[in-house]
């Protein structure tokens, strides 16, 4: 898989993509390629972005830099781009990021996250240049840096190669494993410690009972069942 991002501070991916199932996914021929808007803005002094029409507080990132950057990168019309690939504007109006979504994103064989900054996009950008966007939540952030990390990583957990066991990623949180549920809960050594004891049934070593009351933990997690 191969996905670009558009962002101002490219820098800022540095750790991440340092993280073990990140760089595994790398390491595995998966690829996550870094631009500026700036690099590819006709404006001078490197412009990106203007105040709103109609007035209020904060700027904007103009669809003409976001259209630039987008033709330089690639070197076609941006509207070809998007014929060709899942092109992501991350705002808080888009869909909400859940784990669904992160696996139909993860099967893509190439995409593209624009992430916004100040005031987010010029909607045209949404409308016109984007195919898709995703919000990681109903709130607001700086800017998009933060929601493309998340997403990456909600996408690298799913690409081969990525985790160091390959079932870890079946029985994750709202997984269909889990029948959309949040995950169980785990216990580790020590079985008792101040009193407080891991439920016997994680010490039987009858798997079905495990699995049977890991599935009723996320259930009632979920508020559809009681733990048993």
């Amino acid at each position: 898989m191969q996905v670009d991002v558009f962002t101002l501070f490219p820098e800022a991916f540095d750790w991440f993509l340092s993280q073990r199932h990140v760089a595994n996914a790398l390491a595995a021929g998966h690829e996550v390629r870094l631009t500026s808007y700036r690099d590819w803005t006709e404006l001078s002094g490197r412009q990106v972005d203007d105040t709103p029409f109609g007035g209020g507080a904060g700027m904007v990132l103009r669809v003409d830099v976001v259209d630039a950057a987008l033709r330089g990168f690639y070197g076609r019309d941006s509207l070809e781009v998007r014929r060709e690939r899942r092109v992501v504007a991350l705002t808080a109006s888009g869909r909400v990021l859940d784990d669904a979504l992160a696996t139909e994103l993860a099967a893509e064989p190439a995409l593209t996250l624009l992430s916004g900054r100040y005031e987010g996009f010029d909607e045209r950008v949404v409308e016109h240049l984007a195919t898709d966007a995703v919000s990681i939540g109903r709130y607001v952030l700086a800017g998009g840096e933060l929601p493309a990390m998340v997403v990456l990583d909600a996408i690298a957990r799913k690409l081969p190669g990525a985790l160091g066991h390959e079932d870890s990623a079946v029985e994750e949180s709202f997984s269909d494993a889990l029948e959309g549920g949040p995950e169980y809960p785990h216990y580790t050594r020590p079985a008792s410690y101040r009193g407080w004891d891991v439920p016997e049934v994680l010490l039987s070593g009858h798997h079905e009972r495990i699995r049977a009351w890991r599935l009723a933990q996320s259930r009632a997690r979920a508020g559809r069942g009681k733990s048993g």
